[in-house]
């Protein structure tokens, strides 16, 4: 009897081991501060370790780069199962709900401040924006200033940047503190982050307006997207990102993202 018992003890132990952990699949881009990196020093690591502490999980990361066809080649492909920042009204994904509204801010060196898209002094000044493709019409804030006449004085720089440094996107923000541009036009969390780090101190102003008739939105609510068919994880991120807002937004501060 004393056997059997020490035998069933043994097999209960090796049953438990052989059971493996459970494991937070994050899609994620491995050159894209301050979202992510593959040193895990982006906010969206950090925030994907407090979610997988509260899951009693550990992270596994599928590395992609975010570019068109992203979700497409990760989540949507079975290789990972959540993917930590998209606007939260994304068509590709099932969204939780938000845990941060975000704006595009004007980033400007002292001496001149901009606060909304009307401003005249935009006409006067060297502008630079973001460009997704090889036109200013697929960027919203290029957009707005063609509608208003201000395109002679716009420079592009590519939202994807040179992908063989550190940070890609940052570059607008460098060419303020360079002086090459005056102002730019930036994604609040990036322009946050990126302008800590500059030689010189940066102004950071939340774009006016909001949304710019007749609809193109200058705010979006950030959340963490799943699969559309993927309703119970869905479910226990809300839960998890309810109880650790707090957290969340004192990372969010760290990383310096302005939220509206």
């Amino acid at each position: 009897m004393k056997t059997l018992l020490i035998v069933l003890v043994l097999l209960a132990g090796l049953l438990a081991a052989s059971v493996p952990g459970r494991v937070l699949r994050v899609c994620s881009d491995p050159n894209n501060l301050p979202f992510s990196n593959q040193r895990l020093e982006g906010f969206e690591n950090r925030l994907a370790e407090l979610v997988a502490r509260d899951m009693e999980a550990e992270v596994s990361y599928t590395w992609w780069a975010q570019r068109r066809g992203f979700l497409r080649g990760t989540l949507n492909a079975g290789e990972c199962d959540v993917v930590m920042g998209i606007p939260a009204s994304y068509e590709l994904a099932l969204a939780t709900r938000p845990y941060y509204r975000s704006s595009y801010v004007f980033v400007t060196r002292p001496g001149l401040t901009v606060r909304s898209f009307d401003d005249p002094v935009l006409r006067l000044v060297r502008v630079g924006v973001q460009l997704v493709g090889d036109d200013y019409a697929n960027a919203p804030p290029a957009h707005a200033l063609a509608a208003r006449g201000v395109v002679g004085n716009v420079h592009g720089y590519s939202v994807y940047g040179d992908y063989r440094r550190e940070s890609p996107p940052s570059t607008v923000v460098e060419a303020v503190a360079r002086g090459e541009v005056d102002v730019a036009v930036v994604w609040g969390p990036l322009a946050g982050w990126a302008a800590q780090r500059q030689p010189i101190p940066l102004e950071i102003v939340p774009v006016s307006p909001q949304i710019d008739l007749p609809f193109l939105p200058f705010v979006f609510d950030i959340s963490m997207g799943v699969r559309r068919s993927d309703t119970a994880l869905k479910e226990e991120l809300d839960a998890i990102l309810e109880r650790r807002q707090p957290e969340i937004d004192a990372l969010l501060d760290e990383y310096g993202v302005p939220r509206v």
